[in-house]
């Protein structure tokens, strides 16, 4: 049976990306996503913001590090990654999108186009 795992989002960046290599010498750029959605209840406006951990690898990840900062809104799309760690003993899950493309969508009219980059989803498999 086929399988689909991707993710679409648009949000502001919490914080500025912080990159980093991994020992074979890949680099990989890590930000949080601030994913806000509004609804009205009886005339009331309400709001939710859901916060996604975001890493892009690459060339996706120097481009980030390099053109977004905190506050940024952006397109990403990828697919949900779950990675576990230890703390004290006890095995703990987190879920993360793993960045397969960037659109930057906050620009001034007179600037140039939006820039778009998509990587390779295989490259980067960790």
């Amino acid at each position: 049976m086929p399988a689909l795992n991707r993710v679409q989002l648009i949000g502001y960046l919490g914080k500025d990306p912080e990159s980093k290599y991994t020992p074979t010498g890949k680099k990989v750029a890590h930000f949080s996503l601030a994913v806000t959605q509004r609804w009205k209840t009886g005339g009331e406006t309400k709001e939710y913001t859901e916060w996604v951990n975001i890493e892009a690898w690459g060339r996706l990840g120097e481009i980030c590090q390099e053109y977004l900062k905190k506050g940024s809104l952006v397109y990403i799309e990828g697919r949900l990654k779950t990675d576990k760690y230890e703390d004290k003993g006890e095995t703990k899950y987190y879920t993360k999108v793993v960045a397969l493309a960037m659109q930057m969508l906050d620009r001034k009219p007179s600037e140039e186009p939006m820039l778009t980059v998509e990587e390779e989803a295989a490259e980067y498999e960790a």
